[in-house]
């Protein structure tokens, strides 16, 4: 991969108004955010602000590019000119520092050479799509049964009206005569080759003189893409399913990026979950808990009795095997159904379980226990 001269002088990151140590993700809304507001559909004259934004996201979206850019930024604004050169083999980056010979470092004339494309220009070749995210809401029951829907990507693609040659139709597109058609220019400085994007066709290789009305020129546009995507079950909020070759279209006729589809879960009206355990609270009364019972729960798709032992204390949870989340996988196992007792109390009680209470308050006294004859 060829160093671009520009990337001495060009703060990307300021270009997209992001930070250095930006996600992925953020650095994507930023530079989505910034492709809408500077189109030149949306904001007419603001052709070269989008080629700016356009060409710094090029960067900054390819993990590999950015790591190359970090790595040349690092070596300061003055990176650029390697003009002391101390001799031959040798290398002096000025008073008082050390002198380098090729013949002593190794493999360092590779590192260079690999950094900075030495000899001629390496062809760009096809260039990988970026990835891209998108978000989806489902339904509680649709997260734990899984679902095939699809999702809205905005994004760009080939203009539909040019093919993306970014001339009117019926006009042609010329080779740029300042680069000769390559989109490039080099600066040959002795063992280095240092190359540039053309700013007179913009790396293109080519030059519109009559720009596409519908894309002005750029090749591209604005589309908002349905994809369908398969949501296995047990799916749980916040999980990013990815959808491979759905992101952006790549260059040059090489592959597209990923799609990734963050989940949110909507919560439901009755259970709750805990990985793939569904979790329930149910309401007993205190006779039904000092005595036992039996309740009928309800599970996703039926319901269950569920046997309470005398003497259940409040916050107790009894464990329902199978009646969880199904298992995305053949042969695992679904999860379980936890029932949560909780001690129910009457707000507004009859006279009869009044006097009831009244009565059974006389064990719960010690004094009145002790006047009956109890132990206080």
């Amino acid at each position: 991969m060829a160093v671009q001269r520009e990337w001495f002088d060009k703060d990307y990151y300021k270009v997209l108004g992001v930070a250095e140590n930006v996600s992925e993700k953020d650095l994507t809304r930023a530079y989505r955010k910034l492709a809408k507001q500077f189109h030149p559909d949306a904001n007419p004259g603001a052709e070269d602000r989008f080629k700016e934004i356009s060409a710094a996201y090029e960067v900054l979206g390819d993990p590999a590019k950015r790591k190359e850019y970090d790595e040349v930024r690092k070596m300061g604004p003055g990176a650029g000119a390697f003009s002391g050169f101390g001799g031959p083999g040798g290398f002096n980056p000025g008073a008082g520092g050390a002198t380098f010979r090729m013949d002593d470092a190794g493999d360092l004339g590779d590192l260079l050479g690999g950094l900075f494309g030495r000899g001629r220009r390496r062809p760009r070749g096809p260039q990988r799509g970026g990835d891209l995210e998108t978000r989806l809401t489902l339904s509680f029951d649709e997260a734990v049964d899984g679902v095939t829907t699809t999702v809205h990507v905005p994004g760009q693609q080939g203009c539909q009206q040019c093919h993306g040659s970014g001339a009117q139709p019926g006009t042609a597109t010329r080779p740029c005569a300042r680069c000769g058609g390559s989109g490039t220019l080099n600066d040959n400085q002795g063992m280095f080759s240092l190359s540039q994007i053309c700013p007179q066709c913009t790396g293109r290789g080519v030059v519109v003189e009559h720009p596409c009305d519908r894309c002005h020129g750029s090749g591209r546009e604005l589309s908002d893409r349905r994809v369908k995507v398969r949501i296995p079950a047990g799916v749980e909020d916040g999980q990013r399913i990815k959808v491979k070759g759905k992101g952006a279209p790549g260059e040059g006729n090489g592959p597209a990026g990923d799609l990734y589809v963050v989940v949110g879960v909507q919560p439901h009206h009755l259970f709750g979950r805990r990985g793939r355990n569904l979790t329930l609270t149910v309401p007993i009364t205190y006779a039904e808990a000092v005595l036992g019972t039996q309740v009928e729960v309800p599970t996703l798709h039926d319901s269950v009795t569920v046997k309470v032992p005398a003497g259940t204390q409040p916050g107790t949870t009894l464990r329902v095997r199978g009646r969880g989340v199904p298992a995305a996988k053949a042969g695992a196992a679904p999860g379980d159904l936890l029932v949560r007792i909780e001690l129910r109390v009457p707000k507004a009680p009859e006279a009869e379980e009044l006097a009831a209470v009244e009565a059974l308050r006389a064990y719960d006294d010690p004094q009145l226990r002790a006047d009956l004859g109890g132990v206080a």
